[in-house]
Formats: C-alpha cells, structure tokens, sequence
C-alpha cells in the first residue's frame, strides 16, 4: 500500500486558513506513530506536467496560475489568497493522485494525504480547489490507454460540482456524488448520478443509502479503477457540513466502498476531500480510519 505526500505551505497562508492544513502533517506522523504505515510507504510524487495540466485544465487559466495573475475576483472564488508555492503544492498534489491510480493496479489501493479537489473546473478554481486532481489522473490514464472505464465515487459532503462537469460529456468516466443536498455548491453541477441527502442525515439513513446505490453501480458500470473521495465533512461535528454521520458511521462508510472494491478486484485511488471539526483530533482520527480500514483489508 501506497500513500502519497505532499509540501505543506501553510505559512504563506493567512491564519485563518491554517488550521485546515494543519491535518496534512498530522495525519501521516500519527499514522506512522500507531504503525499502521511505515517510512516506506510515503513518496513525494514529482511536479505534474504542463501536457498533463493542459489535458484537463484550459491554457488560459493555467497562464494565469503560472504567472500569479489571477483577479482578486477568482482568487476569492477559491478561497484563499494564492501564492507560486500553492500553485506547485497543487501541481505535486494532482501528479500524487495519478500515481496512486498506478500504484493501485499493483497493490489494490493507494492513498493521497491531500487532494480531492473536486470544486475546480477547467477554466477556474472554487472552493479551495486549484487543480482537480481526481480529473487530470482520470484523463491522462484514459489518454494512455491504461483504463477505458472509470467509476469516481464521491462521499465529500460537498457536491463535485467541478468533476461533474467536466465529465458531463465523457461517457467513459461515471460521476457519482453523495452529499449534503443544501450545502455548498447552491448551483449543482449534474453527475452522471447524485444523491442530495437531508440536513441532519445521521449513519442509519446514510449508510443505508450508500449501501442501496453503490454495489449496483460497480456491478452496472464494471470499471478498471475506482477513484474515491473519502471526505470527513460528513461528520456531526463538521462545521461546515450539516449532516449528522458519527465517527464510527464514517468509518464504517469507508469500510463499506473499500470491501465492496476488494470483493470485485476492483483497484482504489483515494484522495482525502475536507474535513472542517472544531476539534483538529476529530479530523485526524476520522481520515486515519481511512487508512487503518485500507491497511487492514490489503496488508
């Protein structure tokens, strides 16, 4: 099992927007400290290509990202003040995903520290997201021919609105997203399958729901790589997120699409998504569910 790591610029960051970037050094020392991974495990990916960037993102916005000459106006869409250094985490952070896609045919699952940035389009970012990760892996696996069918299975609590549509017309890729049916994005893009769940929406209704839809969509669809965002915004104690799951529905959610991948030999590229508790413990320890869950079923 494989787990890329990405350069943690936090301090080019305003304070109140450290807090969430705290959780990506976190998370890999507690991981490391309980054993569940060792050294070995963690690479750094290298920088993701101009070619790679331009197959999914538009040369317009990628100019303006290389050149640092995004408006005002489109750097607070994203959400926070951008630096070069964001723009090469982001770069490193896309190249991870693709890698972990590649490490998954070998091992079964591979997982990224970061990424999940499913709110960027290909001509802007939004929400926090630059480059949308899961997209530029998807794309450059089915340019090389490594894949001709993908499933993306989305469990953020926000809906991806920026991977919905760029795969609005590619019939090779399957979009499905679960999330909080009046949370952030308040324009939805359309997945090839959403599923809007009720403020509130505790682990009986959400679990029973993932369980309804997912089995018959990897059964359905037979896809060669399955990329999935195991976003812990679905906690009751998010602040962001307005559903009601509980750390052990959480984990037992991850459990459930990492089984039902195993049990179909189906390889898993994870990316991590949000997570946004009061308390920093919460957040670490609902994203290293994640990885116990991954490492328990493929050793």
């Amino acid at each position: 099992m494989r787990v890329a790591f990405s350069p943690v610029y936090r301090y080019e960051l305003p304070p109140k927007h450290r807090f969430p970037m705290e959780k990506y050094t976190l998370l890999p020392e507690q991981l490391l400290y309980e054993g569940t991974l060792q050294e070995s495990q963690f690479f750094t990916a290298r920088p993701l290509s101009e070619e790679a960037i331009l197959r999914t993102h538009t040369e317009a916005y990628w100019d303006k990202l290389k050149q640092n000459t995004l408006s005002r106006k489109e750097a607070r869409t994203i959400g926070f003040p951008m630096r070069p250094e964001l723009v090469a985490r982001g770069r490193i952070i896309a190249q991870g995903t693709l890698d972990c896609a590649r490490y998954a045919f070998a091992d079964g699952v591979a997982l990224n520290v970061a990424g999940g940035t499913h709110h960027a389009f290909a001509d802007h970012g939004e929400g926090f997201c630059v480059f949308n990760d899961i997209a530029i892996a998807a794309n450059e696996l089915l340019h090389a021919g490594e894949v001709s069918k993908v499933l993306v299975v989305d469990l953020d609590v926000h809906q991806g609105n920026g991977t919905a549509k760029l795969f609005a017309e590619e019939p090779r890729v399957f979009t499905f997203s679960m999330h909080g049916a009046r949370n952030y994005p308040v324009r939805k893009e359309k997945s090839d399958l959403d599923i809007g769940l009720p403020d509130g929406c505790g682990d009986e209704l959400y679990l029973e729901t993932l369980r309804q839809h997912l089995p018959g969509l990897l059964d359905g669809i037979k896809p060669d790589l399955v990329f999935y965002l195991s976003g812990v915004d679905i906690l009751e104690t998010d602040k962001l997120g307005r559903l009601a799951v509980s750390l052990s529905g959480c984990k037992e959610r991850d459990r459930f699409v990492l089984e039902s991948c195993r049990q179909r030999n189906l390889p898993v590229a994870i990316s991590m998504g949000g997570g946004y508790s009061e308390r920093l413990a919460t957040i670490i320890e609902a994203h290293a569910n994640t990885y116990r869950i991954a490492a328990s079923l493929y050793g």
